[in-house]
């Protein structure tokens, strides 16, 4: 399991996830930040990015913040690999 920070742009025209801001995953999603919407898109946008179940990525803590900490179940290895990769971008 690997945990590290996201930082939202919520309401944004297009899905992406890559490069950082302080340190943060910066991962851009459609949904609005009303009803814990663009956190779900998050969660759902972060499974298909590292290749991984939808109930293995969590929100830890700031469920209705920008910045979000983010727990995803699986190898470490290959996880820790794929998130330098994105945060590089």
């Amino acid at each position: 399991m690997i945990r590290f920070h996201v930082h939202v742009h919520p309401g944004s025209r297009r899905h992406t996830v890559g490069g950082s801001h302080d340190g943060a995953l910066i991962v851009h999603v459609r949904s609005r930040a009303v009803d814990l919407a663009a956190t779900k898109e998050t969660l759902s946008l972060l499974a298909e990015v590292f290749e991984v179940r939808p109930g293995a990525v969590t929100c830890v803590r700031g469920a209705t913040n920008r910045t979000k900490s983010i727990s995803i179940e699986g190898d470490d290895v290959v996880l820790t690999a794929r998130l330098n990769q994105l945060l590089a971008d």
